[in-house]
């Protein structure tokens, strides 16, 4: 099966090519339109960003593609020039998708019309030099199949790929670093604020109940002051719980990242099926990351998805961590385009993507409208210590 695959494999991929290098022209044509109805009062607005959106879906295909054909995983580009990469790559494969096809199809048909010549001499070097020749351009046209199939998938990882430049790199550290400040700095008001609202206000209530209750000389007020006191403690217990729980929660430290996912499945009203695959446990600052995003987008698929359905895949392979949870709802989720916009961390979509970038990781949400949404986290970590059992 396996070596009928890599026989079939380039030529359906150069076809495949071909086709999609034809359908680039359509999308250059359209993105050229789109983009000079800009300036005449912005009409050009709305259909140039959904050229963008199928601009996307395709580079995203043979971003796909090409990881598969090359056995290794390409990064998306990062998003300040991710726009100008992928329109580059679709002006570079209109023209090379359908030359490839052509290279070799013009090189198998000159074989044949050598074939089919009738010469003048009929000897045996005639013969054998009109034999020769059909055979050296029947084996350079099958030879260029597979290397032209390879060498386009390379185009397709360099210029759908990251920039390898070191001012990226810098860029890309230097604004996750701030995404990671912002969102400490956001979660530490978060948590002044809770304490404010939550525990504090209970134990201020209870204070004054105390208070009141000290200074009462009816055996029936002292009583009900007594009681509500106690109330109010067991509330601010809880309310002390909940605020431990949003920092780390216990179920985390006990039964490590797939029991916890597990446990948010199971509080998610829409039913979800998981599949976990890790042979041990990330680090604990990745640990925390992932489980608070996957409780997040479990959030949202209750929230907005209006979904029958939903799934949850984790595995590590290769040095990545990568997290999938999906929903069969009405789609048209859009994450922000900067990881500094949102309000809250782990919030949204936005507060998901800030969460990853703090440790190199990636989001990809897939939502188009109709559904289905599948958020793809994907962070380069090391597996530590061995897995918890949770049987």
């Amino acid at each position: 099966m396996r070596r009928i695959r890599l026989i079939v494999e380039p030529p359906a991929g150069l076809l495949l090519n071909a086709a999609t290098g034809a359908a680039a022209w359509m999308l250059l044509a359209l993105l050229g339109v789109a983009a000079a109805l800009i300036p005449v009062g912005g009409p050009g607005r709305r259909p140039l960003s959904r050229v963008l959106v199928a601009v996307r879906a395709l580079t995203g295909a043979h971003r796909a593609r090409a990881a598969q054909v090359l056995g290794r995983r390409i990064p998306e580009p990062h998003r300040h020039d991710r726009t100008a990469r992928e329109v580059a790559w679709l002006a570079v494969h209109a023209v090379v998708g359908p030359a490839c096809l052509i290279a070799v199809g013009a090189t198998l048909s000159a074989a044949l019309a050598i074939l089919s010549l009738r010469t003048a001499e009929n000897s045996l070097s005639v013969t054998l030099n009109l034999s020769l020749a059909i055979v050296a351009l029947t084996a350079i046209g099958l030879a260029a199949v597979p290397l032209l199939h390879t060498l386009q998938a390379r185009l397709a990882e360099r210029l759908l790929g990251p920039a390898s430049s070191l001012a990226g790199r810098v860029r890309e550290l230097t604004e996750s670093r701030a995404a990671a400040v912002d969102a400490q700095a956001a979660e530490v008001r978060r948590i002044e604020r809770d304490l404010h609202d939550g525990a504090q206000a209970r134990l201020i209530s209870m204070r004054m109940n105390l208070g009141l209750a000290k200074s009462a000389s009816d055996p029936d007020q002292v009583r009900e002051l007594v009681r509500e006191a106690w109330e109010s403690a067991g509330q601010a217990l809880i309310d002390l719980r909940d605020l431990v729980r949003g920092i780390h929660p216990p179920v985390l430290a006990d039964r490590g990242l797939a029991g916890a996912i597990q446990a948010a499945a199971l509080l998610c009203p829409v039913p979800v099926r998981i599949d976990i695959d890790l042979p041990a446990r990330p680090e604990p600052p990745v640990e925390s990351a992932v489980y608070f995003a996957a409780a997040e987008a479990l959030t949202n698929v209750a929230k907005h998805s209006a979904a029958t359905r939903a799934w949850v895949r984790l595995h590590h392979s290769e040095g990545v961590l990568r997290l999938a949870v999906g929903d069969d709802g009405r789609g048209g989720a859009h994450p922000p385009a900067s990881t500094t916009t949102g309000t809250e961390p782990g919030t949204g979509l936005g507060g998901i993507r800030r969460r990853l970038s703090a440790f190199d990781g990636t989001l990809i949400v897939r939502s188009p409208p109709g559904g289905p949404t599948e958020l793809t986290m994907e962070l380069p970590c090391a597996l530590s210590s061995p897995k918890i059992s949770h049987s």
